[in-house]
């Protein structure tokens, strides 16, 4: 079932007697349970009647117990079941506890019609050989949650912006990513503090956003592989002393610009064969990091990708074992850079 589709039923009036979330997105998932609870509730009504529990504790008959019981004073009850065992992908291996999903597939057969069962599956797929996870598909009670591309997010960030009367230019979006990531919670929580700033019909500019959001050691490391991209051992050591001052650990430094440079180098490699969607499938990242990892990947030749890396490792070993001091090594590494110029 498709979220949109879900929606328009809940904001109809119309509740299934049983919903099945799961996907990488789990704001949305979250605001999918808030927005069903809000139509479900008044909101003196929502504490009684939300009924929580979890499977790695509790066994799911348990759940499906409540959901037979009709509700006490309220015309309705929300069981809401967080699970990572009966319906994940994988999830079978990892229990603790043993559930017995045949009390479900019962219940189905005759749902209360004043319960509504949420589970919220805490993992990016279902295991679809289960009879259970069948019966609920042909049932159209699933509701996946994929992470949203970069044009959807920043539409959505935009769309946050002016529901609160404020503008945001698409600089200023993207300066939200480099700096936060692609985490929904995240990105919520930073635009409703820079609508917040610009106040009733303000305009949210990336310099705005520059001065409100904090640098990420994430951010400073992708500015200090521009650097090395481009030989300028001045700006490189300039980021590298600032990370210091802000306490972070060179050996994690060393770590994360290994991790860029990796990502980087296995881009070249598949990006003749797989596009950027396919690219980010194998490579586990977001579609964005893979477009901004590309971008950067240019600057480098594959020789010289595979040369830093392989220098990174022996310095990772050097420092680690107590070879080389980790605050004067990574700075001779980043100093060296200025003799590699080769292919």
């Amino acid at each position: 079932m498709e979220i949109k589709d879900a929606l328009k039923e809940i904001k109809a009036g119309k509740f299934r007697p049983v919903y099945v979330l799961f996907g990488k997105d789990r704001y949305r998932m979250e605001q999918f349970i808030d927005t069903l609870a809000s139509a479900m509730f008044g909101p003196d009504e929502r504490e009684m009647g939300v009924m929580k529990f979890d499977t790695g504790e509790t066994p799911l008959e348990e759940a499906v117990m409540e959901a037979e019981s009709p509700p006490f004073f309220l015309e309705r009850k929300l069981v809401l079941v967080r699970d990572a065992t009966v319906f994940a992908a994988g999830g079978k291996e990892n229990a603790k506890l043993e559930h017995r999903p045949e009390t479900m597939l019962n219940y189905l057969e005759l749902p209360l019609e004043t319960s509504v069962i949420v589970f919220a599956v805490q993992a990016d797929k279902l295991d679809e050989r289960r009879k259970l996870v069948k019966t609920l598909k042909d049932r159209n009670s699933l509701i996946a949650f994929p992470e949203l591309d970069t044009p959807e997010l920043k539409r959505w960030m935009l769309r946050r912006a002016e529901s609160q009367n404020r503008t945001m230019t698409e600089a200023a979006a993207e300066l939200l990513f480099s700096r936060v990531g692609v985490n929904m919670g995240q990105l919520a929580q930073e635009v409703d503090k820079l609508c917040l700033h610009a106040g009733e019909g303000g305009v949210i500019d990336a310099e705005q956003a520059a001065m409100l959001t904090a640098a990420t050691v994430e951010e400073d490391v992708f500015a200090l592989v521009d650097a090395i991209a481009e030989l300028r051992v001045d700006k490189a050591l300039e980021l590298y002393r600032q990370l210091l001052v802000r306490k972070e650990e060179p050996i994690k430094i060393a770590a994360l610009i290994a991790r860029q440079l990796r990502i980087m180098l296995q881009i070249k490699e598949l990006e003749q064969q797989y596009s950027p969607q396919q690219m980010a499938g194998q490579l586990g990242l977001h579609p964005y990091a893979v477009k901004l990892a590309a971008e950067k990947s240019r600057k480098f030749k594959t020789a010289r990708l595979g040369r830093l890396l392989s220098s990174l490792a022996d310095l990772d070993y050097g420092m680690k074992t107590g070879i080389i001091d980790k605050t004067f090594g990574l700075e001779m590494y980043l100093l060296s850079l200025a003799q590699d110029k080769g292919a």
